[in-house]
């Protein structure tokens, strides 16, 4: 039930940084777990970054651990991606979702958002 709008992508070279925001609308912004998932072509949907509705704990794909990290505002009812060291591998359209009371696992997740692209040049 709850819209989202992703932005913040584009081109970026390998070891460079960006910052993706998701901009939730339609819900309890607090009551929502909040995640970041990535598909490159050719490729499955995969997971990134997940934070629970409280804030409580996190998830983080090993591929990007130590590199990206998940946050969010509730005052402003925005979910961040700090995207750093970034690689090549990391291109694909980057999705913000949503699950209400959900658990920081990478499932279940019915919001989605419209996507928003991040190259990495090497």
């Amino acid at each position: 039930q709850v819209q989202l709008v992703e932005s913040g992508g584009g081109l970026v070279q390998a070891g460079g940084s960006l910052r993706l925001s998701c901009v939730a609308s339609g819900g309890i912004f607090m009551r929502y777990t909040m995640g970041w998932f990535r598909q490159a072509p050719g490729k499955e949907r995969e997971s990134v970054a997940i934070i629970k509705w409280d804030g409580e704990s996190q998830y983080y794909a090993d591929s990007v651990k130590g590199r990206f990290t998940i946050s969010k505002d509730n005052a402003k009812n925005t979910v961040y991606l700090q995207m750093n060291s970034l690689k090549p591998e990391d291109t694909a359209v980057y999705y913000c979702a949503a699950k209400y009371f959900g658990t920081a696992v990478p499932t279940d997740f019915a919001s989605w958002g419209q996507g928003t692209q991040v190259t990495v040049s090497s």
